[in-house]
């Protein structure tokens, strides 16, 4: 048996026998049997498995939790979209991460499975902070980093409430989409909505924007048609004054369930005196993944954009 199948065994069957002995959900037991393990009270089978395969041990462990329960708002970014965010922030930092690791915030971090994949693909060149509301999200994203080696700072709070946490070279976020509820704290914002209720996701994009530093870059996943929604317009407005678009590459569709689920990845720089615009911005759509030689392509064409920057 391979070593991700040894552990996902290991936690599903440990989260079987929770969920049957203490009438919790399969979730709460997947949880329970990764703090175990950090309490050293059962034998780890991950002891010398390599970091990937026990993030995605836990995440499919996390995943059959998700789908037993199907909460609104436990999600999880796939791993090909991970994969994806980690080649552009490994493209846009190459030359700084030979040097010096950098730092990354994910405002709205759920289990972590985006920022580890990302942390993993990088390893040993980066360090985190994750933001999450939502409690029993952020001690699984808590146990998964602590279990593979990941130096993560995480907060449990709404990250659109003020944050402590120090400007970032790099933001990575798979955004909450929809309506912001406390209407109170969307004033604050410059992408309060003028009329009714303002959306998170333009919300969070002004947040990430405020804590990175001068010149850092912002990899969100935002839906397909954020510039075609009603508060576009002012979204448009804010990111020309405070950034340059670096990329919008747009998602193949077999990736998600339905078009209004659809995806795309946003790359932003935020400005600063010392740099200019890009000449041209990326816009690249990427090929269905099975079509290795069409992916190929997508990946020349990024590299041409990037030597003609």
């Amino acid at each position: 048996m391979e070593k991700f199948e040894q552990i996902f065994s290991f936690i599903n069957e440990k989260a079987e026998k929770y969920e049957k002995a203490e009438g919790i959900t399969f979730l709460d037991g997947v949880l329970q049997a990764l703090e175990d393990v950090l309490d050293e009270k059962e034998n780890w089978p991950g002891q010398d498995a390599a970091k990937e395969e026990v993030r995605k041990a836990i995440q499919i462990a996390i995943l059959k939790g998700m789908r037993k329960t199907s909460q609104p708002n436990h999600q999880m970014t796939p791993d090909t979209l991970g994969l994806l965010v980690g080649y552009f922030v490994e493209q846009f930092f190459e030359e700084q991460i030979k040097t010096t690791p950098i730092s990354i915030l994910d405002p709205a971090v759920g289990t972590g499975n985006l920022l580890l994949t990302v942390m993993n693909l990088l390893d040993g060149k980066t360090s985190a902070t994750g933001i999450e509301v939502d409690e029993l999200l952020i001690r699984l994203a808590a146990d998964t980093a602590e279990l593979i080696e990941q130096p993560v700072v995480l907060y449990h709070q709404d990250a659109l409430q003020k944050m402590l946490v120090d400007p970032v070279d790099a933001v990575v976020c798979d955004l909450p989409v929809g309506y912001y509820p406390n209407e109170e704290a969307a004033v604050e914002y410059e992408l309060c909505a003028h009329e009714g209720m303002s959306y998170a996701h333009h919300l969070f994009i002004e947040q990430s924007i405020n804590h990175t530093k001068e010149g850092g870059y912002l990899f969100f996943l935002v839906p397909a048609n954020i510039f075609e929604s009603e508060q576009a317009k002012e979204l448009n407005k804010y990111l020309k004054k405070t950034t340059w678009i670096q990329a919008v590459i747009q998602l193949p569709e077999n990736l998600f369930a339905s078009k209004a689920h659809e995806k795309s990845i946003l790359i932003l720089q935020k400005q600063t005196k010392s740099q200019r615009a890009p000449r041209e911005v990326l816009l690249a759509k990427v090929p269905n993944m099975s079509n290795k030689e069409a992916l190929s392509m997508f990946f020349e064409k990024v590299q041409m954009w990037k030597e003609s920057k």
